[in-house]
């Protein structure tokens, strides 16, 4: 169990988790640790969200300023 997988890795982790939940297959001894992981794979996958649309944010604002620069609309 990767501790910080990538976001579509940490994604199917929890897809599967919620089905062994919704399935009934995860033992009561064992259902604590599974919401624990979920929780957070979710944290991480959130933080990941974030730093890309942060990314992406910045990128478009630089093609402002270059339009802008360069006379473009």
């Amino acid at each position: 169990m990767n501790d910080s997988p990538a976001y579509k890795e940490a994604l199917e982790e929890i897809e599967a988790i919620v089905e062994e939940i919704e399935g009934e297959t995860v033992d009561v001894d064992v259902l604590t640790e599974k919401v624990k992981r979920a929780a957070h794979l979710i944290r991480l996958c959130k933080a990941k969200l974030k730093a890309t649309d942060g990314e992406v944010k910045k990128i478009l604002q630089e093609f402002e300023k270059e339009d802008k620069y360069e006379g473009g609309d």
